[in-house]
């Protein structure tokens, strides 16, 4: 059986049309098609800054006037602006089927539009905000070195809270007539921050559940009965260490079963609720981490270090922010197939993720045209397919051609991939305000250093 945990800096047979951009030899932590926002340690630790540092220039005065930017609406004229332009695309890296993914975009943009496609490879989303973060506090307000970012949660929030993100064209883009903001919400609410057509959805995600059906045989379908099953079968379960995004979301999950009025998380967190509705989550952790793998002792660091671990028999559970990761592990022999997915009982967390345009992005045009081809039905189908990728789409089938339609109803999402019925309507995300605060107190308690 294969195996992931080998070099993350495998470019997955990329072409020569999609050029890649390394940046630098930091520890790959996150995929944002789980969860949106990979954040790294110090990722974190700088996440704070970045407001304290635009905030200030902010209340310096420095109010910078924008050059206009190109308009969606005279398609025409984006597309012959973009012709012969680079796009410089700030995303997460870390696995090689995205890469692969992303090098297929860029030969389909060149052919198609003429746009280059520079994949700049991020091991953390917040690399790329703080480029832009530092060409505004300098005062470039264009000709910046960011054209696009895949994006999403609390980087998403602090960009458009402190203006570093080109408004108003996303709706505006040709293909977004495939998507239905009225039955699909969340293409409009990143982590309840109302997108404002800041950012083009790109991907839907939701948690899932999975496990060895051969091995274990009664899996736990509530965070309660989560608790018990694991303390009752000590070492088959653990999650990545937190501040890693699946792993803060496995947090947000339990403090959402254990909270009574979930509602309270869809609002900032004030020190005045905080340390009440977080309290029944901690007494779970306390009661939960003796019961993990190592004891406690020890956390994998990412997805990508905790799929090993059930494919190995070191743990009996696990789980992903991708309903279809545990077929696409299969397909590539990373799994077995007896391997099975589920949601709990209730529901779980999902979101989209998005592509966004920094404010001073040098190629905007070109930026809006592959933000565009995203959208596409023949872009969005290749994704969720399985043995390209896996990402579910963002399209609405109702919008779509008898031929578009066709695409999706030909895919084999794979055996081990829930249905739509199954998924269920996922749980909204909390506020991006509880997830730095969880994390924060999170590793003060059970930090395995």
């Amino acid at each position: 059986m294969s195996s992931p945990r080998g070099n993350l800096k495998r470019t997955g047979g990329r072409k020569p049309n999609t050029l890649l951009v390394s940046q630098g030899d930091s520890k790959l932590t996150h995929d944002p098609r789980r969860s949106g926002v990979p954040i790294s340690r110090a990722g974190w630790r700088w996440a704070g800054a970045l407001v304290l540092a635009v905030a200030a220039n902010i209340a310096a005065g420095s109010a910078l006037a924008q050059p206009r930017a190109p308009d969606p609406k005279d398609w025409p004229a984006v597309l012959a602006a973009a012709r012969s332009e680079t796009v410089y695309w700030n995303a997460w890296a870390g696995e090689p089927r995205i890469n692969a993914y992303i090098a297929w975009v860029g030969e389909e943009v060149s052919r198609r539009f003429g746009v280059t496609l520079v994949e700049v490879k991020l091991a953390d989303t917040s690399d790329a905000v703080a480029k832009v973060v530092a060409e505004k506090v300098a005062g470039r307000i264009e000709g910046g070195a960011v054209d696009l970012i895949w994006i999403n949660g609390p980087n998403f929030a602090s960009m458009q809270q402190n203006g570093l993100l080109l408004g108003g064209w996303a709706e505006e883009l040709p293909n977004f007539r495939y998507v239905d903001p009225a039955r699909n919400p969340l293409v409009r609410s990143d982590f309840t921050v109302p997108t404002q057509g800041a950012e083009s959805p790109w991907g839907m995600a939701q948690i899932v559940f999975y496990y060895d059906a051969a091995r274990l045989k009664g899996p736990p379908r509530s965070i309660a009965a989560l608790r018990d099953w694991a303390c009752a079968n000590r070492g088959r379960f653990t999650y990545p260490e937190p501040p890693d995004f699946l792993g803060a979301t496995f947090l947000k999950q339990a403090l959402i079963a254990l909270t009574p009025d979930p509602s309270r998380l869809q609002r900032p967190v004030s020190d005045s609720d905080f340390a009440e509705v977080t309290a029944p989550l901690w007494a779970y952790l306390d009661a939960l981490r003796p019961c993990l793998w190592h004891g406690g002792r020890a956390y994998p660091d990412n997805q990508a270090a905790l799929r090993p671990l059930l494919a190995d028999d070191e743990i009996d559970l696990a789980f992903a922010f991708d309903p279809s990761a545990a077929s696409a592990a299969i397909a590539s022999r990373d799994l077995p197939q007896t391997v099975r997915s589920y949601v709990l009982d209730g529901g779980t967390i999902g979101n989209a993720n998005f592509v966004a345009i920094p404010f001073n992005a040098a190629h905007k045009a070109a930026a809006m045209v592959v933000a565009d081809f995203l959208l596409s039905p023949e872009a969005q189908a290749r994704k969720q397919d399985p043995n390209v990728w896996g990402g579910f789409t963002v399209l609405s089938m109702d919008r779509l051609s008898p031929a578009d339609r066709a695409r999706f109803a030909a895919l084999d999402l794979g055996i081990a991939t829930p249905s739509l019925a199954e998924l269920g309507t996922p749980l909204p995300e909390p506020h991006p305000s509880w997830m730095s605060r969880i994390i924060e107190d999170w590793r003060k308690r059970y930090a395995a250093n």
